[in-house]
């Protein structure tokens, strides 16, 4: 797959107002499985180009500043807030959306838990969250409530009062462990 992007209003690589050339940089990752080449301005976030660029709009924008998390990705196994990392960095990385934990015929066990522990209203944070869990579960599959509290303690829901968030991730750690039989 090949993406031609350049800026984060999609405009081409050159500055209308000062009529100075702006470079970009060809990049080569990985995201949900699937290789990815793109051309992208130096100054492109990840974010941008994961929405824009790619069309993946799972991982939503919430503020710009890492703090609320809605834009959290995981970048080789580890979540990243994407609204703070160049696309640049993203060269040669194995790039994770929420978009890439379900199959075609299935949900993941996250997406499973939120579901049945109600773990969402408005689900704006949804994506973020359950990237961060992910990445808790890849590491520990029997976490404590407080180890699910920690690892999502960089994403913030303004709806939820995060129970059903901790519930469905463990909802989802008990089913992943069944599944593997441990």
């Amino acid at each position: 797959m090949t993406i031609i992007y350049q800026d984060q209003d999609g405009r081409a690589a050159s500055s209308e107002a000062s009529g100075v050339e702006i470079p970009v940089r060809r990049i080569t990752f990985t995201v949900n499985g699937r290789k990815t080449v793109a051309e992208v301005e130096p100054r492109l976030l990840l974010s941008h180009l994961i929405r824009r660029g790619l069309g993946l709009t799972g991982t939503h924008m919430g503020c710009d500043t890492t703090n609320c998390g809605a834009c959290t990705v995981l970048v080789d196994g580890r979540p990243v807030k994407s609204c703070t990392m160049l696309a640049v960095q993203a060269d040669g990385h194995e790039i994770s959306t929420v978009e890439g934990l379900a199959t075609a015929s299935e949900l993941h066990p996250l997406q499973e838990g939120f579901k049945e522990e109600h773990g969402l209203q408005c689900g704006f944070c949804t994506p973020g969250m359950m990237m961060a869990a992910k990445a808790l579960l890849d590491a520990n599959p029997d976490p404590t409530e407080e180890d699910v509290r920690w690892a999502l303690s960089g994403n913030l829901c303004r709806c939820t009062g995060y129970q059903n968030i901790v519930k469905s991730v463990l909802w989802a750690a008990a089913k992943l462990r069944a599944e593997s039989g441990s």
